[in-house]
């Protein structure tokens, strides 16, 4: 039986369910994409499904709003997979495990995909319907938006013809966004060098992190795994001499990693114990400082049970390595001079691997002033520089430049205080969407993000409100019904 049976409203909460059911990583889309192409195909709607797995919709509007322009309905087909530890679910092949508790939609052990999955939902049921008022609807939906905007950044916008864009990927109700930053992913390769080095190898962890969104939680002071790490070995190597063999954490650029593990070697039985001391002196120093944001960190040393297949690291590469992890800028870089609670520039260090010949980082940086941008991209190409490393840029995206003359955003203000008697809360962002690219390809796109509540997006306690979801459509088929 479907776990949301009975839940309103029914079509949007339907196709939610069905959507989840169907493996959609970032990089995994061709699945969920071709699932969009079928239901066109049997409604007979004109599609398009392009080489990249993006899919447009287009359906005519309602009697009477034949020739009304356009409304672009917009979300992403991808989602962040992370699973807590002993959740059996392989991404690659298993559906979602939904669970309904205390009014909120969430999934068994896993992220729940309702970012962006409500979005899509969302406009397949109004793909769906003959009763629903509307003007021509041109519903978009994209891939790989959360490792770079790289399906919106590819496709081709000169078949699209909407003059209105609903962006229905923001995850607070009550809430109208208007403009957010533009980012970038720098991608970091530091060569190594390895010897032999016999002794004990150990592991080393940092996890237990709450970890989330590198743009909409960067502010709240989380800890980063891997840059946490890093200054764990950095103190331990200050006492205690060893030689790395690996380090990794995280799963995604745009994801503060909850959990970096590094594998070390040191000369014997007496210095793994004195450096168990070491790490559980840390552990208590450092867990006072993120009490409140992440009061379930841990800092471990076990013995390596699965040997990694790699030589040690000579000496001077474990020092590089660490001096690298202990440079890099991190967090939040300035705030807004004009919107005190507002993220001007940041940067998240999301994933760290070691190769054969090379540890690799990659960093999700964010601003809304290109220059500051520039200026932090230039700061980590220095490090690696200094380093003797490499740089590489991906994923750039545009920031979304606030529109004063907004015919959809007045709108969306006017519907809104009509349903609920008070005030829609304009606002921008520290995280990128893909208005930017849209607005940035079509001259004089009007475009806005709304979006039902959801909490802890990008982690294993992410859930959905159904009451705003609710009222989130019916806003929605308002704002439709009104253009």
């Amino acid at each position: 039986m479907s776990v949301l049976t009975g839940l309103e409203p029914k079509s949007v909460m339907k196709f939610f369910e069905e959507l989840a059911a169907i493996p959609h990583g970032s990089g995994d889309t061709k699945r969920i994409s071709d699932y969009c192409a079928d239901f066109a195909k049997e409604r007979e709607l004109w599609y398009l499904q392009d080489e990249n797995n993006n899919v447009v919709i287009r359906k005519n509007g309602t009697k009477g709003k034949e020739d009304h322009p356009y409304v672009m309905l917009q979300g992403h087909l991808d989602m962040v997979c992370e699973k807590e530890e002993g959740c059996s679910i392989d991404f690659t092949k298993d559906g979602l495990e939904l669970e309904v508790k205390d009014g909120r939609i969430s999934a068994k052990g896993t992220t729940l995909g309702g970012d962006d999955g409500i979005a899509i939902a969302y406009a397949l049921a109004i793909l769906d319907s003959d009763s629903i008022e509307h003007p021509p609807i041109e519903a978009v939906f994209t891939v790989d938006e959360e490792i770079g905007l790289l399906g919106a950044s590819a496709l081709d916008m000169s078949v699209l013809k909407s003059k209105y864009m609903i962006n229905l990927d923001s995850e607070d109700e009550g809430y109208l966004l208007v403009s957010c930053a533009g980012g970038a992913t720098a991608n970091c390769s530091l060569p190594i060098e390895r010897e032999a080095f016999d002794g004990v190898m150990l592991t080393i962890t940092a996890d237990g992190l709450l970890g989330g969104h590198s743009g909409q939680e960067i502010n709240k002071g989380r800890a980063n795994s891997s840059m946490l790490l890093g200054r764990v070995l950095s103190n331990v190597f200050s006492k205690i001499s060893f030689r790395l063999v690996s380090i990794s954490g995280g799963n995604k650029d745009n994801a503060i990693p909850r959990s970096t593990s590094a594998v070390i070697t040191v000369r014997n039985r007496e210095e793994a114990e004195k450096i168990n001391g070491v790490v559980s002196g840390l552990l208590k120093v450092i867990s006072r400082e993120y009490s409140v944001t992440d009061p379930e960190l841990n800092l471990r040393v076990s013995d390596c049970t699965e040997a990694p297949g790699l030589l040690p690291m000579d000496e001077e590469s474990t020092k590089r390595v660490i001096y690298m992890l202990r440079l890099f800028p991190a967090g939040v870089q300035r705030m807004s001079p004009n919107n005190a609670d507002l993220v001007q520039t940041s940067l998240n260090l999301g994933v760290l691997r070691t190769e054969e010949g090379c540890v690799t980082s990659a960093f999700s940086v964010r601003s809304s002033v290109d220059s500051e941008k520039d200026e932090l991209i230039g700061r980590i190409a220095s490090v690696m520089n200094v380093l003797g490393g490499t740089l590489s840029l991906s994923g750039i995206y545009p920031a979304w430049a606030y529109r004063e003359d907004s015919k959809l955003r007045d709108i969306m203000v006017e519907v809104y205080k009509e349903l609920y008697q008070k005030d829609i809360v304009v606002y921008a962002i520290h995280a990128g969407v893909e208005c930017g690219l849209f607005c940035g390809a079509m001259k004089d796109l009007d475009a806005v993000s709304i979006g039902p509540d959801m909490s802890d997006i990008h982690t294993t306690s992410e859930t959905l409100s159904i009451e705003s979801v609710q009222r989130t459509w019916e806003y929605l088929l308002a704002v439709l019904e009104r253009l």
